[in-house]
């Protein structure tokens, strides 16, 4: 990777670990919540993107809007499944396990769909962020028990969900070469529109969501979009097999969010995940 594409994907997972900790304090229904800062993102981002469609001098081809569209369906059970996740466990299990399994499988599936061929180094790498991450989530002895098993579901849940977006978005990136910022627009407001039936049933929820949590859907309107189109540009000249890994360096920071801001502890687990975790970044970023 170049010095380049590990900023770019360095600075994506500090603002990635910030929204996921406003977003974990949300009250409102999951998919209203989801809604609500997807409609928002039609505004905040779409200036952007329209100066980026007209620098571009062409309307999108009809390939380009198909793989919109399968993107904002793939985003859009991330975004349900990691709501459903953070009302049924904690920020530092479901976080650490749906960033850091995520790229095990995005590894496999870049060499068996892609045809990637990651270095012998790139996949060790991969191998000892996997292994902080599971350090991450706590002793391993606790995910036995029946309040942990929940989140430890909805976090490889979650992490399939960001293999399946990430292969796909990789390939939009990579060979079709969609402007990253129209991408994720158009990716935002279409995850709103798939989600509207359900919340024109739902207007009490809305407005509650509105008078309660709105402040913070924008914040995730702002960041959210903005951490991915940093990672979509990574993706233009950089392979998914070393992109997903080195952006699981997220984890140290929302695991730091929920032990500090949320008094979720146990530091000994986590110190030697960190270790097992940076090692892994710096030998990705050599490879």
């Amino acid at each position: 990777m170049t010095a380049l594409a590990i900023l770019l994907v360095l600075i994506s997972a500090a603002i990635h670990a910030i929204w996921n900790y406003v977003a974990k304090r949300a009250t409102a229904n999951g998919a209203v919540f989801t809604w609500l800062f997807g409609a928002m993102e039609f505004f905040t981002l779409g200036p952007l993107a329209l100066v980026a469609l007209a620098q571009g001098g062409s309307a999108l081809a009809p390939v380009d809007m198909l793989f919109i569209v399968g993107s904002a369906a793939l985003h859009l059970l991330y975004f349900l499944l990691l709501a459903a996740g953070y009302r049924r466990g904690d920020l530092s299990l479901v976080y650490p396990l749906g960033r850091g399994v995520g790229p095990l499988f995005i590894t496999a599936g870049a060499v068996l769909v892609l045809g990637e061929r990651p270095a012998p180094q790139a996949l060790l790498a991969t191998l000892l962020i996997g292994a902080g991450v599971i350090a991450l989530s706590g002793d391993p002895r606790s995910l036995r028990r029946s309040a942990a098993l929940p989140g430890l579901l909805y976090g490889l849940l979650i992490a399939l969900s960001v293999a399946a977006y990430s292969l796909w978005d990789s390939y939009a990136m990579s060979r079709l070469l969609i402007a990253p910022v129209v991408y994720s627009w158009a990716i935002g407001w279409l995850r709103a529109v798939l989600l509207t039936p359900y919340v024109l049933t739902h207007r009490e929820e809305v407005r509650r969501a509105w008078a309660v949590d709105r402040w913070r859907a924008l914040a995730v309107a702002l960041l959210s979009p903005g951490s991915y189109i940093l990672i979509l540009t990574a993706l233009t000249f950089s392979p998914v097999s070393y992109v997903a890994p080195l952006r699981s360096v997220s984890i140290l920071i929302g695991v730091l969010l929920g032990a500090q801001l949320l008094r979720e502890g146990n530091v000994r687990w986590r110190l030697a995940g960190a270790a097992a975790m940076v090692f892994g970044a710096v030998l990705l970023g050599a490879a």
